[in-house]
């Protein structure tokens, strides 16, 4: 099958203003996808409109332009939800990522509802956002924090998740996707023995939402976060999808404006779901940007980002796998487009600038999972991380650029 099967990858190409530029004097390859994506112009524009012609601020104006803006920052809390299969709109939490969704249930939920002598259980797997704010609340709270170790392929070993569950787990977090090995984890099967026991489920979902059809229900997760600038979207913005129920049982995050319904001096009353947990003035801009970044992907199909990606995953291992000395991390049956590797005797940073030199951007170092890394023995990896816009031509430039690196460096 060819490339122009699945998607018009030269249309696609164009909606991308970023990528016709040279670096270093070489065309730009750009394999940092799992950092964080480019903006096609239908963002860039969404932006560009708001602040040319929107710019308010929202819920409590009655003027023509705050009108608008709420409307606009409105619709884009309507797709999210559509996005994530979600029940409701009051379901639907705008942050400024998924760190900050994380930070908000451990906060929030946690320091309500975990007490001394309970546990957490998180992976071998995780980000350190989803790692540091659980040790925080453990130090305070005299929590006990548990790991689900990762096999040699990258993978949890569910075995050991059923032996660490018990009725003394509260809370279990982990990620969708491992954004430094690519691994899909097994979160409904993960979610469902957590319930069993009495466990509610945090998932980090910051690196499958751009790859994978994601409904919150079906998985039945508990919370579900999640960033606009790992799916085409801008910085700076996110969401935390929660069950009404446990939102509503939940003290606000911050205190300020918007999620108040009353103030005196004697006492406050808090103001209804989502906007409890929405003090101040959000990122109002980059939130309506971030529908147009849903609707673009929509607008190619989810099933053929997929498609597209997972062949050039494909195509690249097997390429890769063909150096001499080079070993890749991670090597998970279930995968979206990561390839993480070492090449023996020659460290992940020397590959990386060489390859910059070369005009192609690839990740290295331990991508804020050093535990993972810890695991494998090693300091760090290269990964490169496929987007829509890619091509096999680019991954034949990154081939080569190894190839060079070799000669120069082994």
């Amino acid at each position: 099958m060819t490339l122009t099967e699945i998607v018009d990858i030269q249309k696609i190409r164009a909606d991308f203003p970023v990528l016709d530029q040279e670096i270093n004097g070489k065309k730009l390859v750009y394999f940092d996808n799992a950092a964080t994506t480019q903006k096609p112009i239908a963002v860039i524009n969404a932006l560009k409109h708001y602040y040319e012609f929107d710019n308010a601020n929202i819920h409590r104006g009655i003027h023509t332009l705050a009108e608008r803006a709420t409307r606009d920052f409105e619709a884009t809390r309507e797709a999210v939800r559509k996005f994530l299969g979600a029940a409701s709109t009051e379901e639907i939490i705008f942050t400024s990522g998924t760190t900050n969704g994380i930070n908000l249930v451990a906060s929030t939920y946690g320091r309500k509802f975990i007490k001394e002598g309970d546990e957490i259980i998180i992976s071998g797997l995780e980000h350190h956002s989803n790692i540091v704010p659980w040790q925080m609340l453990c130090e305070e709270k005299g929590i006990t924090l548990k790991v689900i170790p990762v096999n040699d392929r990258g993978e949890l070993d569910i075995e050991v998740y059923d032996q660490l569950l018990s009725e003394k787990v509260k809370l279990v977090s982990v990620n969708h996707v491992s954004n430094a090995l690519g691994t899909i984890n097994p979160v409904k099967e993960i979610i469902a023995k957590a319930h069993a026991v009495g466990a509610v489920v945090m998932i980090d979902g910051a690196q499958a939402t751009s790859h994978l059809d994601i409904d919150v229900q079906d998985l039945d997760a508990d919370f579900y976060a999640f960033s606009a600038h790992k799916l085409y979207g801008p910085t700076g913005v996110g969401a935390l999808y929660g069950k009404k129920a446990l939102l509503e049982a939940m003290p606000p995050y911050m205190g300020g404006g918007e999620m108040i319904k009353e103030v005196t001096f004697e006492k406050t009353t808090y103001n209804e779901l989502p906007y409890k947990f929405e003090a101040g003035t959000p990122n109002i801009a980059d939130v309506v940007a971030l529908k147009a970044a849903l609707e673009y992907m929509d607008s190619i199909g989810r099933d053929k980002i997929a498609a597209h990606e997972d062949m050039l995953l494909q195509y690249a291992t097997e390429q890769l796998l063909q150096i001499e000395g080079l070993r890749m991390i991670g090597e998970a049956k279930n995968k979206v487009s990561v390839a993480s590797f070492v090449i023996e005797g020659i460290h992940p940073q020397d590959i990386g600038v060489l390859l910059d030199n070369l005009g192609v951007a690839v990740r290295t170092g331990h991508h804020c999972t050093q535990p993972l890394m810890k695991r494998f023995n090693i300091l760090g990896t290269t990964r490169a991380s496929f987007a829509v816009y890619n091509t096999i031509e680019e991954v034949d430039r990154l081939i080569a650029g190894l190839h060079r690196v070799k000669k120069m460096l082994a």
